[in-house]
């Protein structure tokens, strides 16, 4: 049996796969065929002409191997307007190019079946079916397309659309109008070495591939050795350089399908849309070309789109968590900060080294530095003990940063503090915080990540706490007892005893 696949035949065309005659080579995919079912006879078909005449090739003998009569199986199984063949021919496409690829599957199919219409298929018969994966008339005793259109009928119908769609194929116009080039020479084309003429490049692949086949010749006889019924060893290795040639052929057959597929001689558009897209963008696109030969264009393209999508999604998230981090919580403030940050880079690279080490070395006086605002004293890493005016010693106590309530300047603070040190507990690990187990950790301040850290609290639960101790310490005019906080906590008492020595050292709260 001959099988002709159209791998590289023009989309929406009659096409399928071919069967002819093994003696007479008549094309007889649309008649009754006669298989030969011996092992020796592999995909060995006859026309009926042939058969009833007693005639064989090559090993067939046609008085004692077995036969099989195969009909065309124009008759509708599942849908109206499909046949069981072209059912078959699906399947068996799908198979062979792997479903996805409707183009090659329809070309498979034949019959001016359409990519749209072979995928729209698929998917209302098999994977919308509700006897999923198998159509909804699969039973063998479901007859009713078979009573309701007859043979004859769906044949006469089918017909009817192929002559149809080849009219329609033949007044339809070219879906890229041909530029006719001023000559088939590389030099007249935007790619180097490619001529339009003759659609070849000056170096093909695989080019010395017709050097092994260049002085090979095949006398008449030659082939099979009388007296052994063997094939001559010469030709088979002929034969056998003969299929690595063919395969290099296809090799390269492919390899243009996908340049001309994807539009890769188009040199200045490609450029062009390079030139839009950023350096990593680029490079993103260019380690993803690999895959357009597994894919068509428009596949690809938004393949491509897809991955650059993530990329700049990926880019806006990381702008956001260093916002974040930054503490700004809002767009305004984030464009502020990025112009800002764009304009220090820019005048750091313009400025030369030698006046940097001079603005260095210069003995300028040190600009004074702004008093802090109201809003200033609330986001500082120390918060102000709000005590009542009426309180005893309220202006006595020292406030930690250096700030009383509203931004006023206290005389009595203390800016030169001790730093605190957390005594660690026996017999205890610190914890250290990652991304995914500290997701409040940017909420905390150094001295308090390490109380955290040194007692094993997640920052959750330490952030309950302090509010907790807090407004108890505000209703009770900034003073508690250490028992007091362990009746609040419920938590372990040597950690209840660091968080409340921490916050008495901050100033946050004072012992009663």
């Amino acid at each position: 049996m001959g099988v002709i696949k159209k791998k590289i035949a023009t989309r929406g065309t009659e096409g399928g796969v071919k069967y002819v005659c093994d003696v007479c080579s008549g094309d007889i995919t649309s008649t009754v065929r006669i298989r030969c079912g011996h092992p020796a006879c592999h995909d060995y078909d006859l026309c009926v002409p042939c058969f009833s005449n007693g005639e064989s090739s090559k090993d067939h003998d046609p008085s004692s191997h077995p036969y099989s009569v195969i009909e065309q199986h124009s008759i509708p199984i599942y849908a109206e307007d499909w046949g069981a063949d072209e059912e078959l021919m699906l399947l068996e496409g799908a198979e062979t190019y792997g479903l996805g690829s409707w183009a090659d599957i329809a070309d498979h199919i034949g019959g001016y079946r359409t990519k749209d219409e072979v995928k729209k298929h698929y998917e209302d018969i098999y994977v919308d079916s509700p006897n999923f994966p198998l159509p909804e008339k699969a039973s063998p005793h479901d007859r009713s397309l078979l009573d309701a259109i007859s043979r004859d009928e769906f044949q006469a119908r089918k017909k009817r659309r192929i002559e149809q769609r080849k009219e329609a194929a033949k007044t339809a116009p070219p879906a890229t109008p041909k530029q006719k080039p001023t000559a088939s020479v590389p030099a007249c084309h935007e790619v180097a070495g490619y001529m339009p003429g003759r659609m070849e490049f000056e170096t093909e692949y695989f080019n010395e591939a017709e050097e092994g086949v260049q002085h090979m010749q095949f006398d008449p006889g030659d082939g099979m050795n009388p007296r052994t019924e063997d094939l001559d060893p010469e030709v088979e290795l002929k034969l056998a350089v003969m299929d690595i040639y063919n395969s290099r052929l296809t090799a390269r057959a492919n390899r243009k399908k996908v340049i001309f597929e994807h539009n890769l001689l188009e040199y200045r558009k490609n450029t062009a849309l390079d030139k839009k897209r950023t350096k990593e963008e680029r490079d993103l696109v260019n380690k993803a070309k690999p895959f357009a030969r597994m894919m068509p264009r428009q596949d690809f393209e938004q393949f491509c789109a897809g991955l650059v999508y993530e990329y700049n999604l990926r880019q806006a998230i990381t702008q956001l968590q260093d916002w974040r981090q930054m503490g700004l919580g809002d767009f305004k403030r984030g464009e502020k900060y990025e112009a800002e940050k764009l304009q220090r880079a820019q005048k750091v690279q313009t400025m030369p080294a030698v006046d940097r080490l001079a603005m260095a070395r210069s003995n300028k006086p040190t600009p004074p530095v702004d008093q802090p605002s109201a809003a200033a004293a609330l986001v500082a890493p120390e918060l102000p003990i709000r005590l009542n005016p009426a309180g005893p010693n309220f202006n006595d106590r020292a406030l930690t940063n250096g700030h009383a309530v509203n931004g006023t300047a206290s005389p009595s603070a203390t800016p030169n503090k001790p730093k605190y040190t957390i005594p660690p507990l026996p017999n205890v690990q610190p914890l250290r915080f990652e991304n995914e187990n500290a997701s409040d950790l940017h909420l905390l301040t150094k001295e308090e990540q390490q109380l955290c850290s040194a007692i094993r609290i997640y920052p959750k639960p330490y952030l309950v706490m302090k509010e907790l101790l807090l407004k108890e310490a505000m209703k009770q005019g900034g003073g508690m007892k250490k028992k007091t906080a362990r009746d609040i906590c419920k938590i372990d008492v040597n950690k209840c005893g660091r968080i409340f020595d921490f916050f008495v050292h901050a100033g946050w709260l004072a012992k009663a």
